[in-house]
């Protein structure tokens, strides 16, 4: 089975509390975007019954730099799928990467939510969408967004999602920088730098309707820029080359420009090329 696996953008990222537990509560609009990972995945010799230790899951990858051993995050989802479902199976997970990692594009998450719901097809085991979601957020924050993959409102620590009807079109610029970003790190820093009096509460959002400017605000920005200025400077640039808004994509290290049509996107790219990988996608509503 051949799959694709969007990449997504935060329009907005806003962090509204901090839960006992050291987990952040978050308030993001988010939306695939039409750069892909492409994974072809196999399964075969599936057995019902007692779960045991028994299975392959092999993972091949494109890119030399991404482990593919049990810490990859596909094999943690194919991994916790069989065991959920009681599934005996080998399974053959092969990656082309396309998205950059560490950039805050989501790349690793939905990759893992493609996997999940590729098996849940290829292994009949007929799970829906709410018992997917579930499984996702036992992966990690972003995963359950990109099982759905369409614009959602996410909040809380990525588990509550709130399907939004489809929004106008839109294009993006969006730049890579050479370096990378840790998203733990970022949230360190955030709380290094923070108190709860800046925490914010819930926003007013239509849900036919791109947010307004004053919206788009990414709180681990004030975390992020002080260290990485070219972030900043990616910023400026956009806006300077006709963005409509721009921001720091999740923790970063990507930035996007936001354009009402494909030709102003495509003469704002150019001049960002030499800043970083560019990219000139549309955001999917489905």
């Amino acid at each position: 089975m051949h799959v694709l696996a969007p990449a997504k953008i935060n329009v907005f990222l806003r962090i509204t509390g901090r839960r006992p537990d050291g987990y952040h509560l978050l308030d993001s609009l988010m939306v695939p975007i039409n750069l892909c990972d492409e994974i072809n995945l196999e399964a075969w010799n599936v057995e019902r019954g007692t779960w045991n230790d028994q299975e392959t899951i092999t993972v091949t990858c494109d890119d030399p730099t991404m482990p593919t051993d049990e810490t990859n995050l596909a094999y943690k989802a194919a991994r916790l799928l069989c065991k959920e479902a009681e599934v005996k199976a080998h399974i053959s997970i092969d990656l082309r990467k396309r998205i950059p990692a560490g950039a805050g594009l989501g790349g690793g998450s939905s990759d893992a939510a493609a996997v999940l719901k590729g098996l849940n097809v290829l292994l009949s085991l007929g799970f829906d969408e709410q018992r997917l979601c579930s499984l996702a957020t036992r992966l990690g924050a972003d995963v359950p967004f990109f099982i759905p993959c369409r614009p959602a409102r996410v909040q809380g620590i990525g588990e509550t999602l709130t399907l939004l009807p489809a929004l106008p079109p839109k294009w993006f610029v969006v730049v890579v920088p050479s370096f990378g970003i840790s998203t733990l790190w970022a949230f360190r820093r955030f709380d290094e730098l923070s108190s709860q009096e800046d925490m914010v509460g819930a926003i007013e959002l239509s849900d036919r309707q791109w947010p307004e400017g004053k919206l788009l605000v990414n709180d681990l920005e004030r975390a992020v820029i002080p260290v990485y200025p070219l972030i900043r400077e990616l910023k400026e640039k956009l806006l300077q080359l006709g963005a409509e808004s721009t921001l720091m994509s999740g923790s970063g290290s990507a930035v996007f420009g936001m354009f009402a049509g494909r030709l102003a996107a495509e003469r704002a790219a150019k001049p960002l090329e030499k800043l970083g990988k560019t990219f000139i996608v549309e955001h999917l509503n489905k």
